[in-house]
């Protein structure tokens, strides 16, 4: 018998990944008044010197894409989170189209990769849009109050 661990492939849990992004649709449609709108940018002040800025880039019947990066004082551009999400409003759902410049995410990946994606990569940007969306959603409550 040998002693060889056999990976086992990664099966992605799409129920999992599915409300992430029905629940990421929920955070973008509280966040943005008018998503609908094309060529429109909304900005947040995180903390002082940091600012979140989602700007949308194209509107179609159905569907809209945005833009979401985090710039902060003092840091290179290309340290500022950057990603690209697709709305699809007949579904509700909203996916990463892309992050940090990598785009078009497979469902799952062999581990280890030449990128060194994770095995569920996918899913993982995805709940970190959620993270993203949950941050800017408190600090727009906390401006009101």
């Amino acid at each position: 018998m040998s002693n060889t661990a056999v990976s086992k492939k990664y099966i992605p849990h799409l129920a999992n990944l599915q409300a992430v992004c029905e629940a990421n649709y929920g955070r973008l449609m509280a966040l943005l008044p008018e998503v609908d709108s094309e060529a429109m940018e909304y900005q947040f002040n995180a903390t002082p010197g940091s600012l979140f800025t989602i700007r949308i880039v194209s509107c179609e019947p159905y569907t809209t894409t945005l833009e979401m990066s985090q710039s902060q004082h003092g840091l290179p551009d290309y340290l500022r989170p950057q990603m690209q999400v697709r709305i699809y409003h007949d579904a509700r759902m909203a996916e990463v189209l892309g992050f940090q410049h990598m785009g078009r995410f497979r469902s799952s990946y062999d581990y280890p990769n030449r990128l060194m994606h994770q095995k569920n990569e996918k899913e993982l940007v995805n709940l970190f849009l959620a993270e993203w969306l949950e941050f800017c959603l408190r600090q727009q409550q906390s401006a009101k109050a």
